[in-house]
Order: C-alpha cells, then structure tokens, then sequence
C-alpha cells in the first residue's frame, strides 16, 4: 500500500475576511484555500489592496476584531483549529512555531529597543531563558543573516542601520526559534537587487536548515520565478489560480494570471516597445462588480462573465482556476 502523503503545515478552507464599515460589511477576502508544506515556497501574488497582507495577518490572529472578522471551514496549523485555539496557545505559536516578516521593518522593530535586544528577547520567551543567556545565541544569528559586525551592530538602535540591515534583523527574529511556518510579507520591498538576492538567497538556506514552509507574499513575479514552488495569484480578495510555479508561468489559465505575466518587461523586447498594463483598477471591495470581479478589466469577458461568479476549474491535479474562459 503507498504511503499517505504527509500533512501539510497550514491548511486553509474557505477563508473569508470582513470589515465592518459604519453599518455594512466589507468582504475583503472571500473563498480562499491553500496547504503549504514542510520545506516548500509558496507564493502569493497580485496588486496591491487584493487581500494578500490581510490574509497573512488573519493567519497569525493579528487582525482586530472588531471591526475584522475571519471565518473558515478549516483553518488548521499542524493540527491545532486557529480559529479557537486559546490566545495564550497563539502567544505561544506566534514567533515560536509561526514568523511573520513584516512589510515594513523600521515600523514593526521597537524603536527603543537595539537591535540585539529584540532579537534575543524573541528566543527569550519561546524558550524562557533571560536576555543575557539569550544574547549569545541572537549574535550568532545576526552574523547568520549577514549583519556586519553583529556585536557593534546589536547594540544600535532601528534608525541607526539601513533598510537592508533591519530587513536582515527582521529575518533573524522570525528564524531564531526555528519555526515551522515563516509568512513573508514583502520582504523585499524598497531593497535595493543586491540586497534583494542575499535577503531571498537567507531565507532560502534558513528554510533548507529548519526545513520550514514559508509563505512568500509579494509583488515580485520574477523573485516567484526563482524561489517559490507553487504560485497563488489574488484578485480584489479572491483566489483566481494557484498552481506549481511551471504551471503559472508557462501555462496560465485565468486572464488575470496571464496579465500580470504579460506586464513583466522582457530583455528581448525591442527598445521602442511600451511596456504593458493591466486597463483599469481593482475594484472597491466595498461595492464590488456582479459576476466575476476581473470583468471589468478582462478582454475577454461575456455576459456570464458580468452576471455569474464562476465556479472552481480543475486543470490538472496541482492547478486549477476560477475562469468562464480559460485561456489555452
């Protein structure tokens, strides 16, 4: 008999998110389902304001509620419901079994904590040691993640390195209790390439050592190329195709999906073609369109396509989209 395939890490079914907005409700995200795995990349794209930050958050019981509220069918992490799981269990998972890289590091570090401190401080908790039998073990991290002389630079303060620096402090946090599930989001926003690749090029070599799935959120569908096993592409809150990273970027089914390929410029290209883009805008999460909601952008849209929300297409057993008209 085979083998069972082994449980993924995070399970997710049917995750829906609302904000109360005065006396109606704003559904941000709606039907998404995902698993990431031990030791794999998965990475969620779109525009920004498509539900890709918010999801994270909602994974980590960030959001405040109210005015947010997350529903799901399964939203499972190694087991544990974290729908109800206690919020001193979450406390316990937060930074401990699950990281979060946030988007904006000079925002999230402690602004009068240095650097060594914050660092040590999360091995601290998860691991009840003090700061000083902490302290060790957050230099050898620094000097891990590349940080120049980590025992000059964890005595600085947040505004006292660079961006690629806090980045960098930021990745050490989230690994140093070697988590299961690190969620990256934006890791790479406003970096420099060089500092991009060493920052991915990290993350990379910490996910092979701990063997820790990572969700990746970005914008970047050429670091997505490089890094991610299985690609997630959101629209205005929606899960419009999810496949293996080949089956995305050879073969994209929804017109979304192929849009935002067709908008990367190209080495190849002549020197006096324009870039491509997308027509139009997200829509308002707030009085979103009838029928599928990239209609209004999409070339290819009918009249289903305006008045009906299409169902889940199975395109193969690791790709599938929800589309009318799948491109070929």
């Amino acid at each position: 008999m085979a083998a069972e395939a082994a449980a993924p890490l995070l399970r997710v079914r049917d995750l829906r998110i609302e904000f109360d907005l005065g006396e109606r409700r704003a559904t941000a995200v709606e039907d998404v389902s995902f698993d990431v795995g031990a030791g794999e990349v998965v990475g969620m794209v779109g525009e920004s304001g498509c539900g890709k930050s918010v999801t994270a958050l909602s994974l980590m019981r960030l959001l405040e509620t109210p005015p947010g509220h997350v529903s799901a069918t399964e939203l499972r992490f190694q087991g544990d419901d974290l729908l109800t799981l206690p919020e001193r269990e979450m406390q316990r998972l937060r930074g401990g079994a699950i990281s979060l890289v946030f988007q904006d590091p000079l925002s999230a570090l402690n602004p009068v904590l240095t650097i060594g401190y914050q660092v040590a401080e999360a091995l601290a908790l998860h691991r009840r040691q003090s700061i000083k039998a902490a302290w060790p073990a957050a230099l050898e991290m620094l000097r891990r993640v590349g940080l120049p002389n980590p025992e000059h630079r964890a005595r600085a303060y947040p505004h006292e390195i660079s961006g690629g620096q806090r980045q960098r402090v930021m990745i050490a946090m989230a690994f140093i209790c070697e988590p299961q599930l690190v969620i990256a989001d934006e890791p790479t926003t406003a970096l420099d390439v060089t500092v991009q690749r060493q920052v991915l090029d990290l993350m990379l070599d910490l996910r092979r050592e701990q063997n820790a799935g990572i969700l990746l959120i970005t914008h970047d569908l050429g670091v997505v190329a490089e890094t991610c096993d299985r690609v997630l592409v959101m629209y205005a809150g929606r899960l419009v195709e999810a496949g293996t990273a080949a089956e995305i970027f050879h073969s994209p089914r929804h017109p979304y999906a192929r849009a935002l390929l067709d908008a990367l410029p190209r080495l190849d290209a002549p020197h006096a073609e324009r870039l491509v883009s997308i027509s139009g805008q997200p829509p308002d999460l707030s009085a979103m369109p009838t029928g599928c909601p990239f209609h209004p952008r999409c070339p290819v849209a009918t009249t289903q396509c305006r008045e009906e929300m299409p169902p889940r297409s199975v395109f193969s057993p690791t790709h599938a989209g929800r589309c009318w008209h799948p491109q070929a």
